[in-house]
C-alpha cells in the first residue's frame, strides 16, 4: 500500500502538465493488449480505487495481433481522438509515436518515478533522443527450454546445440531446435539477438544508417546454418512462438528458444514430459562472448491528445507499481521491469526461472530505436525467408540497401 500514499502528492506536483482537470470524476481510457487472465482488469481497478474518487480507469482492449494494435492507436491518434488517455506501447513504438508527436515527454517528478528501480533495458526501449516518452510496464525475453531427459547438460553455444541435435538425430530421439522461423516478427527478432551476440547491431549508435557488417553474415550464416541441418523442424519456415510450444509439447523436440509463457503450458499439457523439462540461458554465439537475447514489452505512454494528461501520468504510473506488476508476472505471465520484484518469494515461486531471467534481461539486446522500425523489420523478415534460402553476404547486402532506403524516407509509416 506504501505505493498508493505517494499518488495524491504526485497529482499535484503534475498539475502544471495537465492544466485543468475538470470537473467530477474523469473517465481515463487506456488500451493495451488483450488480456485473459484479468491482470490488467484488476489493476485498473485498483487504481481507480486508489485514486480516492479523482478519476476512473477503463480498460479497453486492442485487437491481439500486434500490427492491429498498432493500426487502431495510429488511425485514432493521427485524428487527434482526445479520448485515448493511456496507451500500451509494443517496445517498437515509442520513437516513432514519439516523433510524430502522439505522445508526452515523462519530465520531472513523473520521470524520476518512472526510471527508479527500472530495469535498464527495458527503459531503453521508451527512448528516444534521450528523452523519456514511455514507463515500462512488463518486459519479456527468451530462454533455452531443453528436455533434460535428452540433454543431461544444456549447450552454452550454437555450434554444441546444433551437434547436440545432429547427435540426438543419430540416435533416433527426439532432436529439433524449436525456433520462429516465419516471415514474421520474430524472424527479426532471432536476427537482431544473434547479430547483438555477435557483437553487432542493425544501425549505428544514432539510428542513422546501417551498421550490419561482419557480426550480421555471421547471424545469417547460422540460420541459414539449423534450416540446413537436422536441428531444423520441417515447418520451421511457418512457425511462431506457439508453434514452436506445441511442437515442444508434443515431444518431438529437444530445445525451444521462446518466451517463459511455455512453463506453465508444458505443466498443463504434458505433465509427463513436464518432469525433464528445463531451461538454460539463450546460446552463445561465441564461447566467450555472452547472449543479448532480444527484450519484448510493453510501455505505457500518455497520449499528446488526452484531456486529462497530469491524471493519465499518475495512473500509468500505479498501473505498473510493485503490486500491479507482481500480479501481472504471477497470473499474466509478464516478467516485470522493477528489478526488485525479481527478488520477491512469490514471484520466485511462480518464476523458479527468475534469475535466468532476470540475468538475461540485464545483458539483452533491444530492437532498433527508430521511427523507421516497421519498415526496418519488414526488410530484414522479408530478406530472410525461408531461412534455408538465405545466402548470408547478399542476404546482408539487400538489408543494408533497404535499410538504408527505410531511414531516408520521410513521415510516419502508414
Amino acid at each position: 500500500m506504501r505505493a498508493f500514499a505517494v499518488l495524491p502528492l504526485l497529482a499535484s506536483m503534475l498539475a502544471a502538465c495537465g492544466g485543468d482537470e475538470g470537473g467530477g470524476r474523469p473517465t481515463l481510457n487506456w488500451y493495451n493488449f488483450p488480456d485473459d487472465s484479468g491482470a490488467l482488469q484488476k489493476a485498473a481497478d485498483r487504481c481507480s480505487q486508489a485514486s480516492g474518487g479523482r478519476y476512473r480507469i477503463a480498460y479497453n482492449k486492442l485487437p491481439r495481433a500486434a500490427d492491429g494494435q498498432r493500426q487502431q492507436l495510429v488511425r485514432r491518434l493521427a485524428a487527434e481522438d482526445d479520448s485515448l488517455d493511456i496507451l500500451g506501447l509494443d517496445v517498437t513504438w515509442a520513437a516513432e509515436f514519439a516523433e510524430a508527436r502522439w505522445i508526452r515527454e515523462w519530465t520531472g517528478v513523473a520521470r524520476q518515478r518512472a526510471v527508479e528501480g527500472t530495469l535498464r533495458v527495458p527503459l531503453e526501449t521508451s527512448t528516444w533522443k534521450r528523452r523519456l516518452y514511455a514507463v515500462p510496464y512488463n518486459t519479456n525475453t527468451q530462454l533455452l527450454w531443453y528436455r533434460q531427459d535428452l540433454v543431461p547438460t544444456p549447450p552454452k553455444t550454437w555450434a554444441e546445440m546444433l551437434a547436440m541435435s545432429a547427435t540426438l538425430a543419430q540416435q533416433d530421439k527426439p532432436h529439433y531446435v524449436e525456433i520462429q522461423g516465419a516471415q514474421y516478427e520474430g524472424l527479426t527478432v532471432w536476427f537482431n539477438t544473434l547479430i547483438n551476440s555477435a557483437g553487432g547491431s542493425i544501425l549505428n549508435r544514432t539510428a542513422t544508417a546501417p551498421s550490419l557488417g561482419p557480426p550480421a553474415v555471421r547471424a545469417a550464416g547460422i540460420m541459414r546454418e539449423l534450416a540446413h541441418s537436422p536441428a531444423a523442424d520441417p515447418s520451421l519456415s511457418n512457425q511462431m512462438e506457439d508453434q514452436n510450444r506445441l511442437a515442444m509439447e508434443s515431444g518431438t523436440a529437444a530445445f525451444e528458444l521462446n518466451y517463459p509463457f511455455v512453463y506453465p503450458s508444458m505443466k498443463a499439457n504434458n505433465p509427463e514430459l513436464f518432469k525433464s523439462f528445463r531451461w538454460a540461458p539463450y546460446p552463445r554465439v561465441d564461447a566467450n562472448r555472452p547472449s543479448r537475447p532480444t527484450i519484448g514489452g510493453i510501455d505505457l505512454a500518455v497520449s499528446a491528445y488526452s484531456r486529462h494528461p497530469g491524471l493519465a501520468f499518475e495512473a500509468a504510473l500505479c498501473l505498473r507499481n510493485r503490486e500491479n506488476q507482481l500480479t501481472a508476472a504471477i497470473e499474466g505471465g509478464l516478467p516485470p521491469t522493477l528489478r526488485a520484484l525479481y527478488d520477491e518469494p512469490e514471484l520466485i515461486k511462480q518464476y523458479p526461472f527468475a534469475k535466468e531471467v532476470l540475468a538475461a534481461l540485464e545483458s539483452a539486446s533491444v530492437r532498433p530505436l527508430t521511427p523507421a522500425y516497421q519498415n526496418i523489420s519488414i526488410a530484414i523478415s522479408h530478406t530472410l525467408s525461408p531461412p534455408s534460402g538465405i545466402q548470408p553476404v547478399s542476404a546482408v547486402n539487400t538489408i543494408r540497401d533497404q535499410i538504408d532506403d527505410a531511414l531516408r524516407s520521410e513521415g510516419v509509416i502508414p
